[in-house]
């Protein structure tokens, strides 16, 4: 049985002009400045008008460690915003903007799929409205006044040894990761180790998505610790005179991008920084933005719960002042026979013990969601090869855990096949009021907030750091940045640090490689093992099947 691909399905959709999709949820067409026909973003006037209007319900969508055999949380975050509009609720949905690294790497897009998208999907996954542009040439004329200020003498006495201010791009490339710049004589400046990261990495990026409006942003800027003097005291990106034109860069880009869905129901898609090396989350001005304008806000975030879940609730919740009401954990039976040790090539076969083997996984992260104090359900992202006692070994194994696993087939049906899920999920909410609380205080020193996230969410006994990590810590909390939250950059694979070791382990150790101060976005970010904040392409890459076919469309997107 042959399926549609993802960009066939897109390519089908009727859709309505934005000024429609605005309209309900009364967004006025004056607020919404188009790009085309089918996106537009929502004037910045327009949101500060909302202040004081209730909020709708909170939704965040999560899931367990990604494997090969894919597990589809913005499906199903599409999927049950669909739903609940299906089912007479007024909803919408907060998904990140897909970066081209993944898009021509591995992942090919990512604006979900089958019928449970986003569209316009070849936009969102290419250029879209130009926010990551925008973010990418803020970040590197930050960077460029920074080498400028050494070059025209260094009135600020930058030790250039201790420069922290990395460039970045958008797109995957290992062989930028470590550089020597501004070599070839006097004229060029000082020659100095430098690197870059991607864009979805950036500072920028991650205060992009945790400002609440353009003040906020600027200030935010202002904040950037781009450099130290050689007293180790630091230099701020507002001493380099930067964050102004900065923020005149960025300002379209802090405006939310509306879209829709297949079933044309709105969507905000805006900001993408990753879960395994930033926050993961959508922005802070959407989301909040949509829960002024829906009953129900449908939002995700990156990678499994370990990662962009816990980000979520420790960072962006705190930082944003919002209270989720409700977690929905995303599962695939094919994701739980890998867990239990079955090959990829092997998924389709019928393996119930394989089922029940590779559960832990899904059980530690439903333990992980409740000490968030926030009532959980899990969503079965169901593949036509699943099996009925497949499914029901799932459904037993969650029971088991205190939760309870519902079957959802959004890919293949739409809203049709998630309105048993939507109702769920209502239900939840109105018979489980939240009490989410963040894991830890404010006031906890860095490092036992390292050790919190590292012994209470991976299971790690020991969190292993250098004594020049420990009191790089202690520095920072002398100068006044000890009650930030911690982000954890690891891989997303496993609770580990190895990619490899799947399932739910327990008895392993934490090892720490460094720590970057961000204090602008306000966070202090905790680099883990030996994850990458610069990404490599794969052997083959999804660039080599991406084109412009004979009818002028593009092909090779999924």
């Amino acid at each position: 049985m042959s399926f549609k691909t993802d960009i066939e399905i897109a390519r089908e959709a009727k859709k309505q002009p934005i000024q429609e999709v605005g309209a309900k949820l009364n967004i006025p067409s004056d607020d919404l400045l188009p790009y085309g026909h089918d996106k537009a973003k929502i004037s910045d006037r327009f949101i500060k008008s909302l202040e004081g209007q209730k909020d709708g319900r909170l939704v965040l969508v999560t899931a367990i460690n990604p494997t090969p055999a894919g597990e589809g949380k913005t499906t199903t975050t599409v999927g049950l915003g669909d739903g609940l509009n299906r089912i007479g609720k007024k909803a919408a949905i907060c998904i990140r903007e897909a970066s081209l690294g993944p898009c021509f790497g591995m992942k090919g897009g990512a604006a979900g799929g089958g019928y449970a998208q986003v569209v316009p999907m070849e936009d969102m996954n290419l250029h879209f409205t130009g926010d990551f542009h925008a973010i990418t040439s803020a970040h590197n004329l930050l960077a460029a006044m920074l080498d400028n200020h050494i070059y025209w003498g260094n009135e600020l006495d930058i030790d250039i040894r201790r420069v922290a201010f990395r460039r970045v791009m958008d797109m995957n490339d290992r062989a930028l990761r470590q550089i020597v710049c501004n070599l070839g004589g006097v004229a060029n400046g000082f020659p100095r180790e430098a690197g870059f990261d991607i864009t979805v990495a950036s500072e920028v990026m991650a205060i992009l998505c945790l400002a609440t409006d353009l003040d906020d942003l600027e200030r935010r800027l202002g904040d950037i610790i781009v450099a130290y003097r050689r007293d180790r005291s630091p230099v701020f990106c507002r001493d380099l005179k930067a964050d102004g034109a900065m923020a005149v860069l960025l300002q379209q880009a802090m405006q939310p991008n509306l879209v829709q869905t297949l079933e044309n129901n709105p969507a905000f898609v805006h900001g993408g920084p990753f879960a395994n090396i930033a926050h993961g989350c959508n922005s802070v001005v959407a989301t909040k933005t949509a829960l002024k304008l829906a009953d129900y806000v449908v939002t995700e975030a990156g990678f499994g719960a370990d990662l962009g879940a816990e980000k979520f609730l420790n960072i962006k919740c705190r930082k944003a002042g919002i209270r989720p009401d409700a977690v929905v954990i995303v599962a695939t039976v094919r994701a739980m026979k890998m867990n239990g040790g079955v090959a990829k090539n092997d998924l389709g076969e019928e393996n119930v013990e394989a089922v029940k083997k590779g559960c832990p996984n899904l059980g530690r992260h439903i333990e992980n969601i409740k000490q968030f104090g926030v009532p959980a359900i899990v969503a079965i992202n169901h593949f036509v090869k699943d099996t009925d006692a497949e499914i029901q070994a799932l459904k037993d194994y969650v029971k088991s855990q205190g939760s309870e696993a519902i079957v959802s087939t959004h890919w293949a049906k739409g809203s049709e096949g998630s309105a048993d899920l939507a109702h769920k999920v209502v239900a939840l909410i109105d018979g489980s009021p939240s009490q989410y609380a963040p894991l830890y205080p404010d006031e906890m020193p860095l490092f036992e907030k390292i050790e919190t996230i590292a012994k209470r969410i991976y299971r790690a006994d020991e969190v292993i750091a250098d004594v020049k990590i420990r009191e790089q810590l202690k520095q920072w909390e002398a100068q006044g940045y000890g009650n930030l939250p911690v982000c954890m950059a690891k891989t997303q694979y496993s609770f580990t640090t190895d990619p490899n070791r799947r399932g739910a382990p327990t008895g392993h150790s934490l090892p720490i490689r460094e720590v970057r101060l961000s204090a602008g976005a306000g966070f202090v970010v905790v680099v883990c093992g030996d994850i990458m904040t610069m990404p490599g392409l794969p052997r083959v890459p999804s660039a080599e099947f991406i084109r412009i076919n004979e009818a002028g469309v593009i092909e090779g997107l999924f």
